[in-house]
């Protein structure tokens, strides 16, 4: 599995991003998928995470309610939709998948398999 994402850049703080990350090599297998990030200084950070079929999801309590996590099988994408942004939102996001059954999530970036190279998100304040 190669996970590539994009969509990052500067934003004022209250502006909006769109994260997205293409999705390629998956077999039949299903997988769970997350959003991560680090900022400078930091350890690894859950953001988001969504199961195969899209039913489940779960935030961390710093983004819940700005953020949104999305797929589209079609398109064989995974996004993050990223509103309201703070200063604080500033890092590194990351993609990631890891092997589940269809309706699990997972939150524990030690888990996941398979991670994309990241694309920076800055927020002025």
């Amino acid at each position: 599995v190669q996970l590539q994402a994009s969509g990052g850049g500067l934003v004022q703080a209250g502006g909006s991003l769109r994260l997205s990350c293409a999705v390629s090599g998956r077999t039949g297998t299903s997988y769970a998928m997350g959003w991560f990030r680090q900022a400078p200084g930091k350890g690894r950070e859950f953001v988001a995470t969504i199961s195969w079929t899209g039913g489940s999801t779960l935030y961390a309590d710093s983004v819940k309610g700005r953020f949104t996590i999305s797929r589209d099988d079609d398109k064989n994408s995974i996004y993050l939709q990223m509103n309201s942004l703070k200063f604080e939102d500033t890092a590194v996001y990351s993609c990631a998948a890891v092997q589940a059954d269809p309706i699990v999530v997972v939150t524990n970036p030690d888990l996941y398999d398979y991670w994309g190279q990241g694309t920076q998100v800055t927020v002025s304040s």
